[in-house]
Order: structure tokens, then sequence, then C-alpha cells
């Protein structure tokens, strides 16, 4: 199982026929294959893939009635491909290159800026997912995996890459996946804004998963676009006292984390919430926290405290605190 975002539809693609072209500020504009890019090494990674829009109904409300309404936009697969710095450096990149863009193959032809230094850290063009083809809802023959970073930019059924020196600024970019920040009635708008900052949600026990009086393990998942989770806590009474969950292996970066944590719940009403910190401290913040520095008139990269109230007879409700 795994969520799907088309901008144009799924498109039907013959591997075959299907090609991606590099060129730009290139030595050697390059055109391959699925079947050409299998035959250069290969890497195997796992990571999550999260939309930039994910949670974004919690700004406003508590609206997702269950876990997967409130955070349903993310998924973790095990990708193979080759590196996006593997095919940069038989194209032989001209001084100036600072960024490329990134276009796929659908009706919309959807594409993104990219920064270079993204294509010499971790991108991929992925191929394989699970150990099979890529499906066609995930971009087959070959997609972009830029491991952390929103959704978004991490382009279905690639065809082109151009190296800039300047990012392109499509309409998609300007219009669509910018932050808007209001406070105190001065508006602004953050761009570029890549990395899917550290986050978890509990998601047992959850609205389809009611409980019940005594034992209760608490599991959930934590991720962070900046590296690997190090530790989550989790609390049982609306965050007056946090205790340390147990992380359970792998423990990757750019991954899912699953987390759990032993509670015995005797039938008092309470809210249970669960925060993460990465590897490179930085801690995922309460709402409270989050509103304060970006008001409430953003769309994207909401990633708050997630909180479930417990009533009496162990039914779990998304609330706000």
């Amino acid at each position: 199982m795994h969520y799907e975002v088309h901008h144009g539809g799924v498109p039907t693609i013959d591997p075959a026929k299907h090609t991606l072209i590099i060129h730009g500020l290139v030595k050697r504009p390059l055109k391959f294959t699925v079947y050409d890019l299998m035959r250069f090494p290969s890497v195997n990674r796992i990571h999550f893939l999260e939309c930039a829009g994910n949670s974004n109904r919690e700004w406003q409300e508590p609206w997702g009635k269950d876990v997967q309404q409130s955070h349903g936009l993310l998924s973790g697969s095990e990708w193979t491909g080759v590196t996006l710095a593997t095919l940069f450096r038989e194209a032989w990149l001209q001084p100036g290159a600072k960024w490329f863009i990134a276009e796929g193959a659908d009706a919309a032809r959807m594409n993104r800026s990219i920064p270079l230094e993204k294509a010499w850290d971790d991108a991929m063009i992925a191929y394989g997912q699970n150990g099979e083809a890529l499906r066609p809802e995930q971009g087959y023959p070959m997609r972009l995996l830029l491991p952390g970073w929103e959704g978004n930019t991490n382009i279905k059924w690639l065809h082109v890459i151009k190296v800039t020196d300047k990012p392109y600024q499509t309409r998609q970019e300007t219009a669509r996946y910018t932050d808007l920040i209001c406070n105190d009635g001065a508006c602004h708008a953050r761009q570029f804004t890549f990395v899917m900052d550290a986050k978890s949600v509990i998601t047992v026990p959850s609205a389809k998963f009611p409980m019940q009086r005594g034992f209760v393990e608490i599991r959930g998942l934590a991720w962070s676009g900046r590296g690997k989770i190090v530790h989550v806590e989790v609390s049982t009474d609306g965050g007056k006292s946090w205790g340390l969950a147990a992380l359970q292996d792998p423990i990757l970066p750019k991954a899912l984390t699953v987390f759990r944590f032993p509670w015995q719940w005797e039938g008092q009403e309470t809210i249970l919430q669960s925060r993460c910190t990465d590897d490179t401290g930085y801690i995922q913040p309460t709402r409270a926290a989050l509103v304060s520095v970006r008001g409430v008139g953003s769309f994207y990269h909401y990633n708050a405290i997630q909180s479930w109230k417990v009533a009496s007879d162990g039914s779990i409700h998304n609330v706000q605190v």
C-alpha cells in the first residue's frame, strides 16, 4: 500500500520508448532508457515519502477523524535505482551549474527546481520499489527520489533533467508550493521549503482501534527528512509528563521508525501524544509553537504534535491542545 498524488492522471508509458534526457549545463548531453539505467551500479535504500500537504487540514482544526485521514499521505518503501551523482559524472557538468530542473512525462508535465547539492548528496533515479518494478501510479518506469524532501519534488515518470545556473521558478512552484505565513496582518511566503521536518504520530490506539481497560501497547511511527530519529517520547496525560518509548529496528536515516510504549489504562479520560527528536537535535513542536511562528495560513509542512483524546468508553478522538 502506498499513497498516490497525481497532477495530470497516470500516463500509460512504453518502457522501451520512454527515455530520460540530461542536458543544459553539461559537456555531454545524455539519453537513457530504463534498461540503460539498469546497467549502472545500483543502490537499494529504505526511505519514507510524504506529501507536503500531509496533515494540512490540521492547521485550521482537528479535522482527521483517524490517523489515515490526518496523516495518510505518507508511505515507506525500499527503493532501487542509480544515484543521480553517477549520471551527472557521466554528463560532465559545466562550471556555473547550481540547479537542475526535473520534469515528468505526465499530462501536467510536473516539474520542480532542485539545488544541485541534493544530487551530490543522496538523490537517485529509482526504477524499483520493494523488490519489483515501480507501479504505474508511482512513476513507472523511472522516477526521481529525493530522500527526506517533500513528495512533489520526487518527480514521477521522469523524462527530462536540465542542469541550470538558477531555479526555473515555474508557475507550479511559485503558485502551488510556497508556504504562506501571516502574523499581525503581514504576510509573506516561504519558497523552496524542501525538507520534511521531524514528525511522529500514534497509530494504535486510534479511532479505528479503540481501547479496552488494562494493558495497552501504544504504537506509532516517527520520521524526519533531516536524518535519523534518535528518540520518541509519549505522553498519556496531555503533555504534562513524558516517557521514553522503545524504538524498533531498523532505525535508518530519512525512514519510518516504529516506536512502542507500554501503558496501563484504568478507564480515565486523557490525551495521548508523541513527540520525536532527530539526530540534528530538532524536536517536533507543539501546535502552539508552530502556529506562533507560522500562523494558520499555511497549507504545507504541518508537523505539530498530534493529540488523541481517549474517552471513558475507549473511543479515540482527534483534538488540539
